[in-house]
């Protein structure tokens, strides 16, 4: 199936769950010490980062969701850092602090690329988890899905409770799961334990045939839509109630830390099923997510714009529209298997045979087109108040839908010269009665090495000429 990246940023995901503070200890290693047989690092740098819950928050973040973090921290320099790592993340922190209580801390000691130690500073809290119940209520109206990350350090005692809220407010609700009490968790959207969490529930698999029956009776048991179960390797089961299973194929180039991969999942699943992508979609992004997030070392997460290059990649995706931000990486990773990137850019606000001849000519000159175009308020300023006829979506749209075009990218000003000197074609097309020195862009292009292309439009095909044989 083709995937596609959806616009995240028209999402809004609340968060609630165990969040811990994750800090890494970085230096080398040269000699053993004298105290006893244990490597002697030298400290070089610190990093602090979030962990648990807050790791979810921040996946979703890094994919321009909308996104509320409610957990429980200590009155304490901990908890206080967590705050502190969690403040460039655009993430709308909410933490209830318990006095006498310590912020769950984990601390790694990293040399040469491998963990020595973890130090890991935590007490499971028996009081909070109703008070992040009722801030969970209010926080529902807004919220296109809650995300529940169970570390089972005592933040989701109550998550019975939270998801009664949510199923009673029409939210759907995804939890990642702990324990061998899977009922806690009845009537959830989706559960996505990993496969040895799953059989600690369900009983050992000898087969995936077994593995898919057991995981369709838990369905049915637990009143759940679905269940996604992680299998390292393997890589994924997605089973709902309608569909076949589906077993989603590892995705991982190269393993360097599954340190958060479970929370990957989770945030780009409910980030995708909460901008309106199908549960197979979703499930495929996060897929492809968790095998980008475990080539990187600790905590991690992954941007719009990795994904839409792993999907070029496999060529499975990465076509269609994209911002500017999305666009250069793609550009970049199309050069470095020698492509020949070829730009154009226009209004196309009425699309007629005669653009889709132009832009079957202008791919012919290269491997990859790049599609800019004028974004509303630009062509009123252009074409007067009466255009654009079609607004901006809906122009990339219908262009992204041809065969010859890779990428729509919107731009704001008059000229796409900006975004020109950014992306630095192979070719730069235009169609008309222009020379080549007159196209916006062309000198840096050309300056580049790059080829300056005039393209003859149709005679007689334009948009003006259909708006105004349908004004008449």
């Amino acid at each position: 199936m083709t995937i596609s990246i959806p616009d995240f940023s028209r999402a809004s995901v609340v968060v609630v769950g165990d969040v811990m503070l994750d800090r890494y200890l970085f230096g080398g290693t040269s000699r053993i010490s004298p105290e006893a047989p244990v490597p002697v690092v030298h400290v070089r740098q610190s990093e602090d980062r979030a962990g648990g819950a807050a790791n979810v928050a921040v996946n979703l973040s890094r994919l321009a969701v909308n996104t509320t973090l409610l957990g429980i921290v200590g009155n304490d320099d901990e908890g206080t850092a967590l705050e502190v790592a969690l403040k460039g993340s655009s993430v709308d922190c909410h933490f209830t602090r318990l006095a006498g209580w310590p912020t769950i801390t984990k601390t790694r000691v990293q040399s040469r690329g491998q963990q020595l130690i973890r130090l890991d500073r935590e007490e499971a809290t028996q009081q909070g988890s109703d008070a992040l119940t009722r801030e969970l209520a209010g926080h529902l109206g807004k919220a296109d899905a809650v995300v529940l990350s169970d570390y089972g350090k005592g933040g989701l005692d109550d998550v019975a409770a939270m998801i009664k809220r949510c199923r009673k407010a029409g939210v759907p609700v995804f939890v990642d799961p702990k324990g061998r009490d899977f009922e806690k968790y009845r009537g959830a959207t989706l559960l996505t334990p990993n496969q040895g969490e799953f059989e600690a529930v369900a009983g050992p698999c000898a087969s995936d045939a077994e593995l898919v029956t057991k995981a369709r009776a838990m369905l049915l048991q637990l009143d759940l839509s679905a269940l996604l179960v992680t299998r390292s390797e393997k890589g994924m089961l997605l089973i709902d109630g309608n569909d076949e299973p589906e077993f989603l194929p590892t995705r991982a180039l190269e393993v360097f830390d599954v340190t958060g991969a479970g929370d990957t999942v989770i945030a780009v699943m409910a980030a995708a099923l909460a901008s309106g992508e199908s549960l197979k979609s979703a499930a495929q992004l996060s897929n492809l997510a968790a095998g980008l997030v475990v080539g990187k070392i600790g905590v991690a997460s992954v941007t719009p714009s990795e994904l839409q290059v792993a999907l070029h990649r496999r060529g499975q995706g990465g076509r269609g529209l994209v911002s500017e931000d999305a666009l250069l990486p793609l550009v970049s990773e199309a050069r470095e298997r020698n492509e020949r990137i070829v730009m154009t850019n226009g209004c196309f606000d009425v699309l007629h045979a005669g653009h889709v001849a132009y832009l079957e000519e202008a791919k012919s000159l290269g491997d990859r087109l790049v599609v800019a175009i004028n974004d509303d308020d630009s062509v009123r300023r252009l074409k007067g108040e009466s255009r654009p006829v079609n607004e901006l979506h809906d122009r990339m749209a219908v262009l992204a839908g041809l065969a010859s075009v890779d990428w729509v990218v919107p731009f704001s000003e008059d000229t796409p010269e900006r975004l020109i000197q950014a992306v630095l074609p192979d070719v730069l097309v235009k169609g008309g009665d222009y020379r080549p020195d007159e196209i916006a862009g062309s000198r840096d292009v050309l300056t580049n090495g790059g080829e300056v292309r005039v393209l003859a439009f149709r005679e007689g095909q334009s948009s003006s000429r259909i708006i105004d044989k349908l004004r008449g």
